[in-house]
């Protein structure tokens, strides 16, 4: 990255654009101040933790917990992961034994999988060391954690063309808080007028707040960032179509809110947001309300056009696919950012399901079947042997045998540390792949079925050999065009079946309230639900499906939840489970069948029914 320091720096556009005609030589920036040392910053943090995290006066919901290191004796911070890349900047990268790479202003932090753990139902690393030794100071107040970095002057902006992208360079003057959403950044710096107005050339919407400088891209969605030190640097690279000339950039008017909203609404479709009482606990339900028979709206799974791995925000997956209304939805792993569960689009198995965890399964223009799901998937090879798939293009690991296909993307890369396998084409073995040749990735074409052995289980089969694949599911639902799968199943035929011990759910996770996300049907519309706590961490399992029954539905499903929760109504993110936008691996989505129709942001939130 040591090119980035030749970047051209941004004067006023004119200026800028007259000293490269005239071949005027343009400087890097200066060394810059470096932070305190941890040494001499490290805060004495008690031995406590708490439900609330506030970064630079913003506040949200979020585990934390400072206890002593068993392996060294230290007093550690553990923060959940998705704190620490969407509300501070942080990069980070896993290794096939789920070993976490992180990354902060050149500071860099490895983290095995044994020092991760689990803070209800998110992953958290400890992030005493990383956090201090960028400046940032930390305070526990009771139930709250406190992580100040208050913003700094900003430097200077630079910029060079990619194509048909633009990157965009902030010089700080120290490291600085990102706060990232589905749509735009806040940076702990403090900008001058004419830095805001260089922003606004460049395709930014700059604006400085009380909290930082808040910038989105003019194409749409948030840029992409990376920090880097000596001296210290925040890297933009702007969406494609960002990168039309400073000079000839204008501010445009915001689009007229989408029309879809207001039809739909008079076909059936129905928005609802109210205060629901379960005993003496208040919980804040939304939901969305629609007759799939009668409606003209379609349920789809919302997916990366790029594979499998890699999340994204909800925003952005329903934009991909034109989908008017979205809600998050199954369970995925953050470190490695796979999926754990099932996703079937078109009839093909994304990613096929586990544990026999709860499911749906639907066609088009119907109502939902629901159930619990496995697939029974055996391989025969020559000799008549039978192996069992245990997972289907899945990043749940496990010893046996797995099997993925292109649709989990364009190759597969080790996800484990002891693999072995055979690429199968034309129901003969192609290539076979001893340990460790699977970890620099296998391109993977229509067609290929590439059978994945862990946990030392060793295949015998080589190249010529022949194997046949029979699969089907445990369910008739998985038979259907269309599934999603959770857990665990909450209601069946207007009876509480959740039983998240034979789903392979912790006690734990049966216990703890949080937010909820749920599809359900009461055999005459589709729900799509949200639930949030406004006192508490929210309901838990039991109370959502109890709550859900007095409702009137007779079948529900419960998604993946906690900060993973999340209603996108006409490009407008309305729920966020935890106060804040974070990255998902899948949706669920309601696209308009008349394909004439276009999707356009709205200038802000479209609300139905009571408030």
């Amino acid at each position: 990255m040591a090119g980035l320091l030749t970047l051209l720096p941004v004067m006023p556009v004119a200026a800028s654009l007259a000293a490269l005609l005239a071949g005027v030589p343009l400087t890097a920036p200066p060394p810059l101040l470096q932070p305190r040392s941890p040494d001499a910053q490290r805060a004495r943090l008690p031995q406590a933790q708490g439900t609330e995290i506030q970064i630079n006066s913003l506040r949200q919901q979020a585990r934390w917990q400072v206890q002593t290191d068993p392996g060294t004796g230290r007093v550690e911070l553990w923060i959940p992961l998705e704190v620490l890349q969407g509300q501070l900047g942080v990069s980070s990268r896993s290794s096939s034994d789920n070993t976490l790479e992180l990354e902060w202003f050149g500071q860099r932090q490895r983290v095995p999988s044994g020092a991760q753990r689990s803070l209800d139902d998110e992953v958290a690393v400890p992030a005493s060391t990383l956090l201090e030794s960028a400046g940032v100071q930390l305070k526990v107040q009771g139930n709250r954690l406190n992580l100040e970095l208050p913003p700094a002057p900003l430097h200077q902006v630079r910029w060079r063309e990619q194509g048909p992208s633009r990157r965009v360079v902030l010089d700080l003057s120290t490291p600085a808080l990102v706060r990232s959403d589905a749509t735009s950044l806040l940076v702990g710096v403090q900008a001058t007028a004419e830095q805001l107005q260089q922003l606004q050339g460049l395709g930014l919407t700059a604006t400085q707040t009380r909290n930082g400088l808040q910038l989105r891209a003019a194409a749409g969605g948030a840029p992409r960032l990376l920090t880097l030190a000596a001296p210290w640097r925040l890297v933009l690279d702007l969406p494609a179509g960002t990168a039309t000339s400073p000079s000839t950039a204008t501010a445009t008017a915001p689009p007229p809110p989408d029309p879809r909203l207001q039809a739909l609404l008079g076909q059936g479709l129905q928005m609802d947001r109210r205060i629901v009482r379960l005993g003496n606990q208040q919980v804040l339900m939304s939901s969305v309300r629609f007759d799939p028979r009668a409606t003209p709206l379609d349920l789809r799974p919302l997916n990366r056009p790029d594979g499998m791995q890699g999340l994204s925000s909800l925003t952005q997956l329903a934009r991909s696919e034109q989908a008017l209304i979205a809600v998050n939805g199954g369970y995925f792993n953050r470190v490695n950012r796979l999926p754990l569960g099932a996703l079937r689009d078109n009839g093909r198995w994304l990613s096929g399901p586990i544990l026999n965890r709860g499911a749906m399964g639907w066609s088009q223009a119907s109502l939902p079947s629901f159930g619990r799901l496995s697939l029974e998937d055996t391989i025969v090879d020559s000799s008549g042997q039978r192996w069992p798939v245990l997972a289907v293009n899945s990043g749940y690991v496990q010893r046996g045998l797995s099997r993925y296909t292109a649709d989990w993307g364009r190759s597969y890369q080790a996800i484990s540390g002891t693999e072995m396998g055979v690429l199968v084409r034309n129901g003969s073995v192609s290539q076979r792949f001893e340990l460790g040749q699977l970890d620099g990735g296998v391109p993977l074409a229509q067609g290929d079925l590439l059978l994945v052995a862990r946990g030392g289980l060793n295949l015998p089969w080589m190249p010529g050999e022949r194997v046949s694949l029979n699969s089907r599911p445990s369910n008739a639902l998985g038979e259907l065009p269309y599934a999603m799968g959770g857990g665990p199943l909450l209601l069946q035929d207007s009876q509480v079946v959740l039983n998240g011990a034979a789903e392979g759910f912790s006690s734990g996770f049966l216990s703890q309230g949080a937010p909820r996300t749920v599809v359900g049907s009461d055999g005459h519309q589709l729900w799509l639900v949200t639930l949030q706590g406004v006192s508490d961490a929210g309901p838990t399992l039991l109370q959502s499906a109890q709550l859900l029954k007095q409702l009137g539905l007779r079948d529900a499903l419960n998604l993946d939840g906690g900060s993973s929760t999340g209603l996108v109504v006409g490009d407008t993110h309305t729920v966020k489970g935890r106060g804040v936008v974070a990255a998902v691996h899948n949706g669920l989505g309601l696209i308009p069948r008349d394909s004439s129709w276009t999707l356009q942001r709205p200038t802000g939130p479209l609300t139905a029914g009571p408030q």
